[in-house]
């Protein structure tokens, strides 16, 4: 059904048949890290309503916070001024702000939320392979790629053991986790070359 695959920012990540995905970032980070904060329905949203939709989505969007220490979410004062990054607008943020006033950020947060029932669901392909010929696409300056044994799992065997179909992996320099909005063109590029050749 799917004839090409290119993914963006996270790679495949292998599942474990034991571990629960909220206790292995816990046990690795602490209680402190973004998933495990996010866990408890209600808490997280408090605080971000404390704070403002503004500042909460222009932090996230500007240097994203991997660990949340209760009063103390983000590295800057609150007082201080937060400058967006030179790929993003403040019309952009704006519109995103405005679309978050009005939802509130609970229905992005269950998605963590739901790791470990997704993770329950999908037991039974712990093993499987992606075998769609796939391409990955991620930038140097990613969190992602700063995961411990992240780089290793991508260019040394891992990462093709579990795509064996996995024909390039770009590393993109200077560029962060929001990869299509700093480098929307050459994105593009990337996907359409890779997807012309399965017409």
């Amino acid at each position: 059904k799917v004839k090409a695959l290119v993914n963006l920012s996270v790679p495949f990540l292998r599942s474990h048949r034991e571990i629960k995905p909220v206790g292995f970032w816990r046990s690795y980070y602490g209680s402190d890290h973004y998933i495990s904060r996010f866990q408890e329905y209600g808490e997280i949203e408090g605080e971000f309503a404390d704070i403002g939709v503004e500042r909460v989505l222009k932090e996230y969007l500007s240097d994203f916070p991997v660990l949340l220490p209760k009063g103390k979410l983000f590295k800057r004062p609150l007082d201080e001024e937060n400058t967006l990054p030179c790929w993003l607008s403040e019309e952009e943020a704006n519109y995103y702000v405005t679309k978050f006033q009005k939802t509130g950020f609970t229905g992005p947060l269950n998605f963590y939320r739901n790791l470990n029932r997704n993770w329950e669901l999908l037991k039974p392909w712990v093993g499987s392979k992606i075998k769609t010929p796939a391409k990955f696409i991620m930038g140097d300056k990613d969190l992602v790629y700063g995961v411990p044994g992240m780089k290793d799992y991508i260019h040394n065997g891992g990462f093709q053991e579990d795509v064996p179909s996995l024909q390039q992996v770009v590393v993109m320099e200077g560029v962060g986790h929001f990869i299509n909005m700093e480098k929307p063109d050459e994105i593009n590029q990337y996907i359409y070359d890779f997807f012309t050749q399965f017409h």
